[in-house]
């Protein structure tokens, strides 16, 4: 089981990791700008981080190994996506002024990008710990 500290190093990483890529590269592809959609980010990534702690601590009651499938981890990435995606609807819409299928929409792009993220930023995270820990331990 994660340790809060080791909750909290994976939540920050995680995050600022994704809004590095994902900002520009948002600004880009929508044609809205930097800032704009640097706010929205940021506050996606507030959510993010307390859904993080809620959803991640949740699956690792349900399923209380380190060494997870690749099945077992898209069920973590998606339900961890859905849920955000949920919650931050109606705040993308309003932010980005525009309506809830278009939220959706871009809200989705989000989502999908972070769901192949968190698969693939998961899987090292728990790799590089595990290998410290077995380090520690040997």
């Amino acid at each position: 089981m994660r340790s809060l500290k080791e909750r909290l190093v994976h939540m920050v990483s995680f995050e600022l990791g994704g809004l590095v890529i994902v900002t520009p590269l948002a600004s880009v592809l929508t044609g809205h700008g930097l800032g704009e959609m640097g706010v929205l980010a940021a506050g996606l990534a507030t959510a993010a981080m307390l859904w993080n702690l809620v959803w991640n601590w949740l699956f690792d009651r349900w399923l209380p190994t380190r060494r997870r499938t690749l099945s077992q981890r898209f069920a973590q990435a998606m339900g961890f996506e859905t849920g955000l995606l949920i919650m931050t609807l109606p705040a993308v819409a309003w932010w980005m002024e525009i309506g809830l299928v278009e939220a959706f929409w871009l809200d989705a792009g989000f989502m999908l990008f972070f769901l192949v993220y968190a698969m693939v930023f998961n899987s090292l995270f728990d790799r590089i710990v595990e290998r410290r820990l077995h380090g520690a331990n040997g």
